[in-house]
């Protein structure tokens, strides 16, 4: 089972993650809202902090993935959006795709109050 670790507080990212609930077969994914759960990837040595800026997924041999690799993971696992997946993986688009995807969730963490308040919390730890 691929585990999913997103913000169920942003707008955006609920809206874009019940999507993919809605259209996911059985048992593909477990979806964990990190903002809810703060010690969510403490396992894996991941910052609340961290979990909140960018999107990660675990696939079953335990990798790691971050960011527009997470999405590349849970694409390829979804019916119609595996072309996607794939395409998003060649190694020009992966690259245009993760400076991309680091800008924009850069600029989403920082207009966000609960992240700026895990990053507080977890710099006065």
């Amino acid at each position: 089972m691929i585990k999913v670790y997103y913000d169920g507080i942003c707008e955006h990212c609920s809206k874009e993650i019940n999507h993919y609930k809605k259209i996911s077969q059985t048992g593909v994914f477990e979806w964990i809202d990190v903002a809810a759960n703060p010690d969510a990837m403490i396992d894996y040595n991941i910052t609340q902090t961290n979990a909140l800026l960018f999107l990660h997924a675990v696939d079953e041999k335990s990798k790691i993935h971050v960011g527009s690799e997470a999405f590349a993971l849970i694409w390829k696992n979804l019916p119609n959006w595996n072309f996607l997946g794939h395409v998003i993986s060649f190694p020009l688009i992966k690259f245009l795709t993760k400076r991309i995807y680091i800008w924009f969730a850069k600029r989403r963490f920082n207009r966000y109050r609960h992240c700026q308040l895990a990053s507080k919390n977890f710099l006065n730890r």
